[in-house]
């Protein structure tokens, strides 16, 4: 190997073993433990798993072939932690709704079965013919909902006319970094000239550079996981256009009970209300007093209080979910705040009254 190659592969190996560090970073060492936290560390891990396979295959093709099926399996779950990263950002999303579980055990369960049921030892070429090219087209998939979820942040950074936020510019990078990644690795699948296989582990080592170089200059980095939690700035909206505001705002969430919708995030509601998440964040807590979370919950406890004295047939934990929550421990630690007692507590003082 001459001195060029040797230095090619220090620098992909390390990158590499940094996002592994960087993903047990994300995972336990930071402040705010955000949903968006764990699953950029496990969006590094995959990532690192797969430029790891890469790197050690290109240089040293004799491997076995077990490593290569490690890679691909890892290569499977890069996209949804993409996806699931963006969107726990975007819709400020602090508890892993059953949906997102449920999909990520689908895909462990279909990947691990294939893995077993055909080891890459003994079906190479099924492997490397099908298997791959559904992998590839699965992530493709992911990356398209993810441009999507975050396209309005992206027409700003491309934009000259607007100025997008830190957290939009870090948001925006990580995805246009992971896309080109992608477009990387699937160019070099396709055989395209003047691409080789090391390509995408060399992009992957300068995203990896730009977000540590990122953490380390930024003396706060709080405000770099959450697109729409940004500080607000204290200033108050007019209480005559916030009267306006707020009956509307109760009027849709009582006619339409959008609060029934437990994926319901900010920026679905300042969608209706035709106004930014920024602002619609902003009004809520400068002029409301409450945080999103707080204001939807509000909604859905006093629902909940209804049913509960209207109907003791029904379940506690099926009002729950009626009324929005997306899991029992959650509506239970819910109602306890807003009411001061537990939903058993509350219905047997309902039927004693």
């Amino acid at each position: 190997m001459d001195t060029g190659k040797e230095l090619l592969f220090f620098f992909s190996a390390l990158g590499a073993f940094n996002g592994i560090i960087l993903g047990v970073y994300f995972f336990f060492f930071t402040k705010k433990k955000y949903l968006t936290n764990y699953f950029l560390g496990a969006l590094l891990f995959a990532l690192s798993i797969r430029i790891a396979k890469s790197v050690f295959v290109y240089f040293h093709p004799g491997l076995p072939r077990m490593y290569l099926q490690f890679g691909l399996t890892a290569c499977f779950f890069i996209g949804p932690c993409l996806f699931y990263f963006i969107k726990s950002a975007a819709d400020e999303v602090n508890t892993m709704p059953k949906s997102w579980k449920w999909s990520l055990i689908f895909w462990a369960i279909v990947i691990l079965s294939a893995g077993i049921a055909f080891p890459y030892e003994e079906y190479p070429k099924l492997w490397g013919n099908y298997f791959v090219r559904v992998i590839y087209f699965q992530w493709f998939i992911y990356i398209v909902l993810s441009g999507y979820t975050i396209r309005k942040v992206l027409k700003k950074i491309v934009s000259r006319k607007l100025k997008a936020t830190p957290a939009e510019t870090w948001f925006g990078m990580l995805f246009l970094g992971n896309f080109l990644l992608f477009l990387f690795y699937f160019l070099s699948l396709m055989r395209a000239p003047a691409v080789t296989y090391i390509s995408g582990a060399v992009v992957f080592s300068f995203i990896l550079y730009l977000i540590i170089s990122i953490l380390l200059y930024r003396k706060k980095t709080d405000d770099l996981f959450l697109l729409n939690g940004q500080k607000p700035s204290g200033k108050r909206i007019e209480e005559s256009e916030a009267a306006i505001l707020f009956e509307k705002l109760e009027n849709i969430m009582t006619e339409k009970q959008l609060y029934k919708n437990p994926n319901l995030s900010l920026q679905d509601l300042a969608q209706e209300l035709s106004i930014s998440g920024h602002q619609l964040s902003q009004f809520l807590n400068n002029n409301v007093g409450k945080n999103f979370t707080s204001f939807i919950n509000e909604f859905r406890i006093s629902e909940a209080c209804r049913i509960i004295i209207s109907n003791d047939k029904i379940t506690l934990e099926a009002i729950g979910y009626d009324v929005g929550f997306n899991s029992k421990s959650t509506f239970f630690a819910a109602f306890k705040k807003h009411t001061g007692t537990t939903p058993l507590n509350y219905q047997l003082q309902a039927v004693q009254t």
